[in-house]
């Protein structure tokens, strides 16, 4: 499809979608005309009599009634406020050199320029249309501020939304390539038709947000209802249109942008793939746990391209991408590149995470240098902390009779001799057991909790047992640790307490404080980066932040950050890659040799108190 071949079957759908609102007007109109009809034909002597005078009543009211509701639902879809996404605005003396580039790429590809350029903290770009009345007159642009002119009436163009990771680490070639199909798209929002088309959806998709929002007052819902419900049904009718619209709107950009850096096109679609797995992982392992626990790494643009710089290490593809990295890269077309990515970061941590709009005492942002010792180190002793908390409600006692303070060696006898007692009960008649291999007091009354804990909360147990095959003799039930699944359980019960306690109230925007984003505050996390974890995965990340501390404090280890993996621990400077699975062998089997191999191997002491937070 060619450009102008596009054009025309997105004006032609266009007008299919103006064509269900021209419906939906005759159809709102047709009983005030019935009306008119039988009014004027009983002013002429053509309608008389008792009946035609009824129906001159009746068709009458109706055409009211119908007017009105007709009046109210055009009145709700002018004046529903469409949802924006939530972005961070880059004026134009914030970066000058970015606004020449679209500028120009706008000229060679023959479209109006985006009337603004905002930054997204996430990987896409797109144009967004934010002339609704409802979000107020449009700004004036760059070149009406500089020559002194009042803003201008014709409708502004759609703003420019640009994913901050592609400004850290594309290079500027490879931006004005990704962005040329996008801002090619301006070209049909210019268009009278298809941008009346837009703003039809856009008011009924906001009229039937409107009408979803609970009502407070109990005779408003029955009206609420009934607006959203015709709000649908005209969604219904021209749904099919506007997706062929905006499917020949891209086409046509797309056909446009061709000729604009093609070759160099496709080697930034291949950035763009390398971005958002960097992406994707610098925030689901490294900027996740800080953001757990009240502090956001205010610096993740600038993590992305160390992420993507250590991916392309390890995959030895550092020569290819060693020459490429020598170019300008985008983010040096913003004039203070540290203080945008500070805001697409906490934009980011609102989106993905839910913290508040501002920094404060219990959400402050922390450097990437300082990221090991104020979150990693911090994060770990406090997963300790409370995993020995449970243990003490679980009326757990020390390893030693003689020892003070929370030892690893008391977390691992208690789950070991949980994990003896299960097998002993399972295998009476095994005759290779011996006395001293009996469980004490302690820790049958462990048990007894543990089997509290289960019937109170059996959906949240750990290692459950499938159901049985009766025809399968061989079935043999997998060895639940009653002493694990109680302190998963607790784990998981003091976490939820303490995430209740603490958790953030929105504050004013992030985006200065603009009705606008007041719309979603009360909806975040937008995008949630994971689901909740399970009572074993938490347990797991506790073990393993017990099992570092006592590395640190035991065997010299420090913590570390691994722009991949998130938290890591060194060893003599050394990332200890060999951990997690001894953790999980010790949970899932009930097996701690290889844990305490690897901690004799170490140098780490499990019998030496640790300090905790």
């Amino acid at each position: 499809m060619g450009v102008e071949a596009g054009a025309q079957a997105a004006r032609a759908r266009a007008l299919a979608v103006l064509r269900v609102r021209g419906r939906a007007l005759a159809v709102a109109l047709l009983p005030a005309a019935a009306a008119v009809i039988l009014l004027a034909g009983g002013a002429t002597d053509h309608f008389v009599g008792p009946v035609w005078d009824t129906a001159r009543w009746v068709t009458a009211i109706v055409a009211a009634v119908v007017l009105l509701v007709a009046g109210a639902i055009a009145l709700v879809v002018a004046r529903a406020r469409p949802a924006l996404s939530p972005t961070v605005p880059i004026a134009e003396d914030a970066a000058p050199d970015l606004y020449r580039l679209v500028r120009d790429l706008a000229d060679r590809l023959d479209v109006p320029a985006p009337s603004a350029i905002a930054l997204t903290p996430d990987c896409d770009s797109w144009l967004e249309d934010r002339t609704h009345p409802a979000h107020g007159p449009p700004a004036p642009t760059g070149r009406d501020e500089i020559a002194g002119r009042p803003a201008r009436r014709t409708p502004a163009a759609p703003v420019l939304v640009i994913g901050s990771p592609f400004l850290w680490w594309m290079r500027v070639g490879e931006l004005r390539a990704v962005l040329a199909p996008v801002v090619a798209g301006t070209g049909p929002s210019a268009h009278p038709d298809i941008a009346a088309a837009r703003r039809f959806v856009r008011g009924l998709d906001a009229a039937v947000a409107v009408a979803a929002t609970p009502a407070r007052l109990p005779l408003v819902r029955a009206p609420r209802a009934a607006v959203g419900w015709v709000a649908r049904l005209m969604l219904r009718g021209c749904r099919e249109h506007a997706v062929l619209m905006e499917r020949a709107v891209a086409s046509a950009a797309a056909e446009r942008a061709q000729a604009v850096d093609y070759g160099l096109r496709i080697v930034a679609q291949e950035q763009v793939g390398l971005a958002y797995a960097g992406w994707d992982r610098l925030l689901t392992r490294v900027a996740l746990p800080a953001w757990r626990m009240g502090r956001w790494p205010s610096r993740l643009d600038a993590g992305v391209v160390a992420a993507l710089t250590e991916l392309s290490r390890r995959d030895r593809l550092a020569e290819g991408f060693a020459s490429r990295l020598g170019e300008r890269p985008a983010c040096d077309l913003l004039e203070e590149p540290g203080l945008i990515d500070e805001a697409a970061s906490l934009l980011a941590a609102r989106l993905f995470h839910g913290g508040p709009a501002a920094p404060g005492p219990a959400w402050s942002p922390v450097e990437w240098q300082d990221y090991p010792d104020e979150v990693v180190d911090r994060k770990w002793r406090t997963d300790a902390a409370r995993l020995h908390r449970v243990l003490d409600t679980l009326g757990v006692r020390q390893a030693g009779p003689h020892t003070e303070g929370p030892t690893l060696a008391r977390v691992l006898d208690h789950l070991t001799t949980g994990q003896q007692s299960t097998a002993q009960a399972g295998h009476d008649a095994d005759p290779s057991r011996t006395a001293d291999d009996s469980e004490p007091a302690n820790g049958q009354a462990a048990n007894g909790q543990a089997a509290n804990a289960l019937a109170a909360n059996p959906d949240a147990a750990i290692g459950e047992a499938p159901e049985r095959d009766t025809d399968d003799d061989t079935y043999q039930p997998p060895r639940d640790n009653p002493r694990c699944t109680a302190l998963a359980n607790g784990i998981t019960t003091e976490l939820a307490r303490e995430e209740a306690e603490a958790h953030p109230s929105t504050g004013a925007s992030a985006l200065g404080g603009s009705s606008d984003a007041a719309l979603w505050d009360d909806a975040l996390p937008l995008f949630p980066l994971q689901p909740p974890r399970t009572p074993r995965e938490l347990l797991a990340d506790h073990i393993t932040a017990m099992v570092c501390c006592a590395a640190m404090d035991t065997a010299g280890a420090t913590p570390g950050l691994d722009w991949l993996d998130g938290p890591s621990l060194l060893l003599d400077g050394e990332r200890a890659s060999d951990l997690a699975p001894k953790v999980l062998t010790l949970l899932e089997d009930g097996d701690p040799a290889p844990l305490r191999t690897w901690l004799t191997e170490v140098g780490i002491r499990p019998e030496k108190p640790v300090r905790l937070v």
